[in-house]
């Protein structure tokens, strides 16, 4: 089973993920085409990879012609009809949503060469919505997979792929491929409500907010355990500050529901913290306080 060369790449929203995946890809020698509807969204995209890729060259990991023929390789574009126009592969980067997300993969539906849309494959980007539900209502289900990359993108060197029950194996070894291309590792996964990783990772933070919410040990207490005593190199707390609780608490649902067992049950603080508006490092104040 042959699997395809990927020679472009479409990024469809460019927040904080869509920019990390566009720098890897571009610096890893891949013609990106990025796009957003907001053009000032796409001019932060950009100001942010040209400031990382110079911190890369002050370190002297790239040289400082790699900066200029990375930022070359992309190409911004506020419609979906042209950023799709004869690429491999689209990565949709859009909110974790999946009214949000099924809305953009029918629009890139439409809106594709039909010759194409049999051998373009569809990655979405998301760290616990289900692949298969997302690719239900596709003609070509079998090209849907999911890749998710981890926050800050050039930084983590994991990819999490997650197959669908329809994603084929020629779907699967083409990402494979195209992520160790990228310099990253892709670990294999199938569609269970938060995958491996935040099916583990979020319980675990559920649980220091728990310990705090109990008064087992304060905050600094509860992340210096974690990072002293099992080598983690930041504490639950401040790692989900990092996050944003509000997308601790969203996961904390999914698993909720998709697995029907209260043991996923959000602690009150978190629920709470989200509700006054305490989402952590993007709004100043979560477990911990920061300047904005």
């Amino acid at each position: 089973m042959h699997n395809q060369h990927i020679n472009s790449i479409a990024i469809i929203g460019a927040g904080t993920m869509g920019n990390g995946i566009a720098h890897v890809c571009a610096l890893s020698g891949f013609p990106v085409r990025l796009m957003d509807r907001s053009i000032e969204q796409l001019k932060i995209a950009r100001q942010m990879i040209e400031k990382n890729l110079k911190r890369m060259a002050q370190k002297q990991r790239i040289t400082p012609d790699q900066v200029h023929s990375t930022l070359a390789r992309i190409q911004s574009y506020t419609d979906i009809k042209q950023a799709i126009v004869d690429v491999d592969i689209i990565v949709e980067v859009v909110p974790e949503q999946i009214s949000v997300k099924k809305a953009v993969w029918n629009e890139i539906e439409q809106e594709i060469d039909p010759k194409r849309l049999k051998q373009t494959i569809f990655a979405t980007n998301t760290s616990s919505i289900s692949i298969s539900a997302l690719a239900q209502e596709l003609i070509f289900p079998e090209n849907m997979i999911g890749m998710h990359f981890f926050n800050p993108v050039p930084v983590m060197s994991l990819v999490e792929i997650i197959l669908g029950e329809k994603t084929s194996e020629k779907t699967f070894k083409t990402v494979e491929r195209l992520t160790s291309n990228l310099g990253k590792t892709p670990i294999r996964v199938h569609d269970f409500p938060g995958f491996v990783s935040n099916r583990i990772l979020m319980p675990m933070i559920n649980e220091a907010i728990y310990a705090l919410y109990e008064g087992v040990a304060e905050k600094e207490a509860i992340d210096q355990v974690m990072t002293l005593g099992m080598a983690h190199p930041m504490g639950p707390l401040r790692l989900a500050d990092f996050i944003g609780l509000d997308v601790c608490l969203n996961i904390m649902k999914v698993l909720h529901k998709g697995f029907q067992d209260d043991k996923y049950s959000p602690c009150p603080l978190l629920i709470e913290m989200v509700d006054e508006g305490h989402l952590g490092n993007k709004t100043g104040h979560g477990f911990y306080t920061y300047t904005v």
